[in-house]
């Protein structure tokens, strides 16, 4: 399996570098280090101690924010800066260029660190299937929603079928792009736009006369 050509994330505690952060500043840096530590290495070697080493903090600060990794875990997939945050929604005035546009940021985050520390997360699903369903609910189905809408509005303007207006049909562009990327590594431009234009596009356009 090929991997990513993405550079690798700047470690949050530079070698040599001694650094007493607080507040924001250290929680962003504890959340970096949790995703970087998931993406390199899987759920059940993520430990509080492994993430303060690497932070350059002691246990303490993140044992007085979270009980549990997974709890620290969702924290930094759901921070708007180093996690997912709120999906945007695409507003080219086109289907097809709305749907190339979110397919491509997923792209894009697929390659940052919470991106690549998904995988682990949707590799080891039937070891933590609770972990992987809140994960689902805050990331993955908002995405999905988004698609939702524009299949919605583009079957008022009568370019889709009503019958393609379904949330089976809104995950099939994400779930081929993150099953490329764990395929071949990084999903390129122009492989988002053969998925929109080879998959997408012909499963939900009217049929032509």
């Amino acid at each position: 399996m090929a991997t990513s050509s993405a550079a690798p994330a700047a470690d949050p505690m530079p070698k040599g570098r001694a650094t007493r952060r607080r507040g924001d500043a250290l929680t962003r840096a504890i959340y970096l280090t949790t995703l970087i530590e998931l993406a390199e290495t899987s759920f059940e070697e993520l430990s509080f101690d492994k993430i303060a080493s690497r932070t350059g903090t002691g246990k303490a600060s993140l044992y007085r924010r979270w009980t549990t990794p997974a709890e620290l875990v969702l924290d930094a997939l759901t921070d708007p800066v180093s996690g997912f945050g709120e999906p945007v929604k695409p507003e080219t005035g086109a289907l097809r260029t709305d749907l190339v546009a979110l397919l491509h940021g997923l792209a894009q985050v697929l390659d940052e660190p919470h991106g690549r520390a998904l995988r682990p997360l949707m590799t080891q699903r039937p070891r933590h299937p609770e972990l992987y369903d809140r994960v689902r609910t805050l990331i993955v189905q908002p995405r999905q929603e988004i698609i939702l809408g524009l299949l919605r509005a583009a079957a008022d303007r009568g370019e889709v079928r009503p019958a393609a207006v379904t949330a089976r049909v809104a995950a099939v562009g994400p779930r081929l792009v993150v099953a490329e990327q764990m395929d071949i590594g990084t999903v390129s431009a122009a492989d988002v736009e053969a998925i929109v234009d080879e998959v997408l596009i012909p499963l939900i356009s009217t049929p032509s006369r």
